[in-house]
């Protein structure tokens, strides 16, 4: 009796409440970053800061290197207590390097900071249009082809990439030198 009833119960609500189908689509954020100067303007950035921290620790290893040799060649003139001194300075000029290194290039370092900063720009400038274009197209969902959430089939149909390059004034024609797989078709979704 309880089963029937909780039948009964489900049947109306599933005809009294409408059935609304949802409105989703996609974007390739990698091909829409490609044709964004803001982008290529961060990667810039991002590569002259990446340089300069690589010659600083670089600088700091050859200096290490000095010390060594050095080392190395006043080594039997040196008392012990003067040989101990050297290898102590030696050993905290690798551990100053190696801590700088992590500090820069390692987990949550000043290199993934810095990347953060330049790239909120032209994320932002992503975000900003795509909730403009969910508005307009009276979309429910969104997904990015080019994040980890495996699409295994992609009907271009339902591509809005096109969309959010025209909203912030980007070519939506393919370059030549544009490796991009996706099928970019020239009807849009409806």
């Amino acid at each position: 009796m309880k089963r029937a009833l909780f039948f009964v119960l489900l049947y109306s609500v599933w005809f009294v409440l409408p059935a609304q189908a949802q409105k989703f689509g996609y974007i390739d954020s990698e091909y829409i970053l490609s044709k964004m100067p803001e982008y290529q303007k961060a990667l810039t950035e991002i590569d002259k800061f990446a340089d300069k921290w690589s010659k600083d620790i670089q600088d700091k290893y050859v200096e290490i290197e000095k010390l060594q040799k050095a080392y190395q060649a006043e080594e039997i003139l040196l008392t012990e207590d003067m040989k101990r001194e050297r290898q102590r300075i030696i050993s905290d000029r690798e551990r100053e390097a190696r801590d700088y290194n992590n500090k820069v290039f390692g987990y949550q370092g000043l290199l993934f900071d810095k990347k953060k900063e330049l790239m909120k720009t032209p994320l932002d400038l992503i975000n900003k249009s795509l909730e403009k274009i969910c508005a307009q197209r009276k979309l429910d969902f969104i997904f990015d082809k080019a994040s980890d959430f495996v699409m295994l089939y992609t009907n271009p149909r339902h591509d809005y990439s096109d969309y959010v390059m025209e909203d912030l004034g980007l070519d939506t024609k393919p370059t030549a030198t544009n490796s991009n797989p996706t099928n970019k078709t020239t009807t849009k979704p409806k």
